[in-house]
Formats: structure tokens, C-alpha cells, sequence
């Protein structure tokens, strides 16, 4: 596999190519990811005179069997820009090895083992369907999560909650990718409303926005409506 480096509206010349080279050492990176497929490397050039200490961009995306990992950073020349990359690259390549790393050392739940170790499972009962409890009416219930459902209804095994830090899109994207989920939820930054970014066809990526409606909240606000007093 061969290291491309490629300039976008700029040259890009020899010296730096071979800096390149030994700056992104393909040992190493193969050691973190034995199933890289390519390693591209993009250099850019900001020509606003406002933005000299930022004026060189690189951007360095690396193609495994897994999710794609990205890292970019801009600096007052190239070199600088790459090395600022290079050990972002590292990070983000240490961190999705430990992570495999980890997930290879533990092991599969059996179903009867899964209320145990996940709060608010479904209960499965000794012929392996889910517990239910009889209702005076007949109608059984089954207590599914924090989900009280009669009859028929939708089988949830799992239910999380996190504490989100607001985030902007490109964060939520990188996050994505680096648990190798096909979508991810967060908080944006900006609108201090719960988005969604998801994986569309190739490299392509989509954004789903929530607005709060605001007739919605008004009518179930407390002080909404009543009556008034005489």
C-alpha cells in the first residue's frame, strides 16, 4: 500500500511528499489497523491574507475493512499542519485499537444472563419467551424496559440513557465513525437541539434536525390554559 498525496489548488512539492513518508510511518498504522486499504493525503491553501496563521490545510483519511478515520489541521505552513494531523491520525488509530481490543475480550450474555448485567431487559421465562403477567382483564402484560405494554406490542431489550455535551456536526460525524455505527446521536451546538447524523451510500453522510414545535410546548405547558377566577 502507497501513501498518496495529492495538493487541491496547490503544488505539492518533492521535499514535502518524502516528508510525508516519513512522517506517516505505514509499519506503525498497520500495526494499529492490519485491514487498511488506502492512506490519502490532501493538502490545501487558504489564499485569505486574514487567515496566514491558518493558510495550510492537510487532511489525511485512511480506508480500513472499518469505519473511515479522518483527521485534519491547519497551521502557517504544511509541515507544521501535517505533523498537527499526523498525531490526531494516531489518537484517533489508538483509540479504535483498544476499543477492538476490548470488545474481543469479552464475551457473549447468554439470554438468562442478560437481565443481570442489563438494567431494564426483558425478563425471559424457563421456555425462553418473554416473562408476562396476567391482568385481572385477561390481557397479559409484559413489563418491557421502563415500558409497561398490554398484548402485543414493541420488544425493546435495552434501554440507555446518556449525558450529551453539545457538539458541532464534523464532531458528531467523527464520533460516528469512530464507534462504527451506521448513525449517531447528538446535540447541536448551535441550535441546543437533538440531531441525528447517518451513513447514506459510499462516503456520503445525512443530518436529521429536531425542532422543538412551539404550539406543542405551549399546550403542554402548565401555565397554558385554565380557568379564570371571578
Amino acid at each position: 500500500m502507497d501513501i498518496v498525496v495529492k495538493g487541491r489548488k496547490t503544488e505539492v512539492p518533492e521535499r514535502f511528499r518524502k516528508h510525508v513518508a516519513e512522517k506517516l510511518k505505514l509499519e506503525k498504522i498497520q500495526r494499529l489497523d492490519a485491514k487498511v486499504i488506502s492512506l490519502d493525503v490532501e493538502v490545501s491553501k487558504e489564499p485569505n491574507p486574514r487567515q496566514a496563521d491558518r493558510s495550510d490545510r492537510v487532511e489525511i483519511t485512511l480506508r480500513s475493512r472499518g469505519p473511515v478515520i479522518r483527521a485534519e489541521a491547519a497551521a502557517s505552513d504544511p509541515y507544521a499542519a501535517l505533523d498537527l494531523a499526523a498525531e490526531k491520525l494516531d489518537a484517533r488509530l489508538r483509540k479504535q485499537h483498544d476499543k477492538r481490543f476490548s470488545r474481543r475480550g469479552s464475551r457473549r450474555l447468554t439470554a438468562a444472563e442478560v437481565p443481570d448485567h442489563v438494567p431494564g431487559a426483558a425478563t425471559l421465562n424457563s421456555n425462553g419467551h418473554t416473562f408476562q403477567e396476567e391482568e385481572p382483564d385477561g390481557v397479559p402484560t409484559k413489563k418491557i424496559g421502563s415500558l409497561e405494554v398490554k398484548g402485543e406490542g414493541p420488544l425493546i431489550v435495552r434501554e440507555k440513557t446518556h449525558v450529551a455535551s453539545p457538539m458541532t456536526l464534523d464532531q458528531a460525524l467523527y464520533e460516528m465513525e469512530l464507534v462504527g455505527h451506521d448513525f449517531y446521536l447528538f446535540v447541536d451546538s448551535e441550535t441546543k437541539e437533538p440531531s441525528v447524523v447517518y451513513r447514506r451510500h459510499a462516503y456520503d453522510y445525512g443530518v436529521i434536525h429536531l425542532n422543538t414545535d412551539p404550539m406543542v410546548t405551549q399546550a403542554q405547558s402548565p401555565a397554558a390554559g385554565g380557568t379564570l377566577g371571578g
